[in-house]
């Protein structure tokens, strides 16, 4: 019998970090979900609404809507929002943490720190 394991979606627009982190997930055991830009994961979002995933690890800085008009967008939802970015600036950090995210990592990031606040970030709302 297999088991369902909880799903995070993660919204970056470089392969490279997409893929490292789907499969650092999938070895702490977590499913995940890639999407190149907000706006593709805002459309499944706005389309399906059973899709929800447990986590949201979302990058700062993308083409069209950047992470926090995605965070913006989700509020009210209940999903946890994890922050990564390669641009650590004080006023994006404030504002992204103010709005509710459970974590603001900078890239490169320790494997082990991001398992960890998915994980706080899940355990936090019950999910």
């Amino acid at each position: 019998m297999s088991q369902i394991k909880p799903f995070v979606a993660v919204v970056d627009d470089d392969d490279s970090v997409s893929r490292a982190i789907k499969r650092l997930l999938r070895s702490g055991g977590f499913e995940a979900e890639t999407f190149k830009t907000g706006d593709d994961f805002l459309l499944m979002f706005d389309s399906i609404p059973s899709y929800r995933p447990v986590c949201l690890v979302l990058d700062v800085q993308m083409p069209g809507s950047n992470g926090l008009e995605v965070q913006r967008r989700i509020s009210g939802s209940g999903i946890p929002v994890v922050f990564i970015t390669a641009h650590d600036e004080s006023g994006v950090r404030e504002q992204a943490l103010l709005a509710g995210a459970t974590a603001y990592l900078r890239k490169p990031f320790n494997d082990e720190l991001l398992i960890k606040a998915i994980r706080t970030a899940i355990s936090t709302t019950g999910k």
